[in-house]
């Protein structure tokens, strides 16, 4: 079956966005320096709150100290100006008894906890989208012990890694990344390298995941980590990350960073994810391939994830927001649809397709870095 370009969602060409939404070309990413720093009544007492302030003001962001815990000040004139404003700044709150809740997240792991929510990266096919409302704005919880703590009774408990046999080694698997990227703040917060090496202390069978489209790795590589984290890369073809994923660190930063955590001793992973059937992605996705096994030391403890794109009809009306010019492929005439139990809809690549590529794919892992552990396809 041929597979679709990638072409625009609308019919004019793609145009040049102005600079206030114009993503980063991944190539010239650095470390996120948000404009503003916004700390909510009930957040600037925790010590985490009182780190970040400090660091943001060193780094010369404007740090504002809200009289209550609502965050304000993101709405602007425009759709355009609001989401500026949103992706510059980040709030320092607290996370309420709800939010601190852990939840299961298959096929990933046992269960998902929060250290934040939102992202600053400019992903033009961002899941987030779907999946958090209002002004795309990064929400720091500075209250990580009291989240950290609701943590241990669940030790033991699971479908993911809990029960299944070839993954129970892991122990009970706890991800920190689903609505955020934890180390696209790390240089503000050294949040994740303390919940690192949280996980290292405790006796329980835990063990701690996250993915990251970041390279600042250095408070990890410090950190006493015991084993007990893997740090996975979300990576992709060299076309995608170029194109669609602004505002992150470029593919070989990323590669190089896995490098150096896996020399440092941690269990890595790749996620690989959208994949795209991009013009020429099997020449495309197995030179990732063979570029991240250069990157790994030879005894690399290595797992790989391959998700395939797919959107939802809400969250591709807030992309096309987003990005108005974008050349994401969003049809639904070349798509499947799939509906869950409440008759929402997605749109994943037909079935087909969907064949080609994942046989594709897993046999050019399998060639390039044979002694990685592949965890799902979806």
């Amino acid at each position: 079956m041929q597979a679709p370009h990638i072409a625009p969602t609308r019919a004019e060409a793609p145009r040049k966005l102005p600079e206030t939404l114009e993503a980063l070309p991944s190539a010239q990413a650095k470390a996120w320096r948000p404009r503003r720093v916004l700390i909510t009544r009930a957040a600037r007492e925790w010590p985490l709150a009182v780190r970040v302030a400090e660091r943001a003001a060193a780094r010369g962001a404007e740090v504002v100290e809200l009289k209550g815990d609502r965050i304000t000040g993101l709405r602007g004139d425009t759709e355009r100006e609001t989401y500026r404003r949103a992706k510059s700044t980040l709030a320092v709150t607290v996370a309420s008894p709800s939010a601190m809740r852990p939840q299961p997240i298959p096929p990933s792991a046992d269960w998902r906890f929060d250290l934040a929510t939102g992202c600053p990266a400019h992903c033009q096919y961002c899941y987030l989208a779907g999946s958090l409302s209002g002004p795309p704005v990064t929400r720091l919880f500075a209250n990580l012990s009291e989240i950290l703590d609701r943590l241990p009774p669940l030790a033991g408990q699971g479908t993911v890694t809990s029960r299944q046999d070839h993954r129970r080694h892991e122990g009970t698997t706890f991800e920190a990344s689903c609505y955020t990227d934890p180390l696209a703040f790390e240089p503000l917060t050294g949040g994740l390298a303390e919940t690192v090496e949280w996980f290292a202390r405790r006796p329980e069978d835990m063990s701690l995941r996250f993915t990251t489209k970041f390279a600042g790795t250095s408070t990890l590589e410090a950190a006493n980590h015991g084993g007990r984290t893997r740090a996975r890369f979300s990576v992709n073809a060299e076309a995608v990350t170029r194109r669609f994923e602004g505002g992150t660190a470029p593919l070989q930063g990323r590669l190089d960073a896995m490098g150096r955590l896996a020399r440092a001793g941690y269990p890595v992973g790749l996620t690989v994810a959208p994949i795209m059937p991009i013009e020429g992605w099997r020449d495309a996705y197995a030179d990732l391939f063979h570029r991240a096994a250069a990157a790994l030391p030879e005894a690399a403890d290595v797992t790989a994830e391959l998700i395939t794109h797919r959107f939802t009809p809400g969250s591709r009306d807030v992309l096309l927001g987003w990005y108005p010019a974008t050349a994401l492929e969003m049809d639904e005439a070349v798509r499947a649809v799939k509906r869950n139990k409440f008759g929402g809809r997605k749109y994943v690549y037909p079935k087909a397709l969907m064949t080609e590529m994942r046989e594709a794919l897993e046999a050019a892992l399998s060639q390039a870095i044979p002694s990685t552990r592949l965890l799902y396809w979806t």
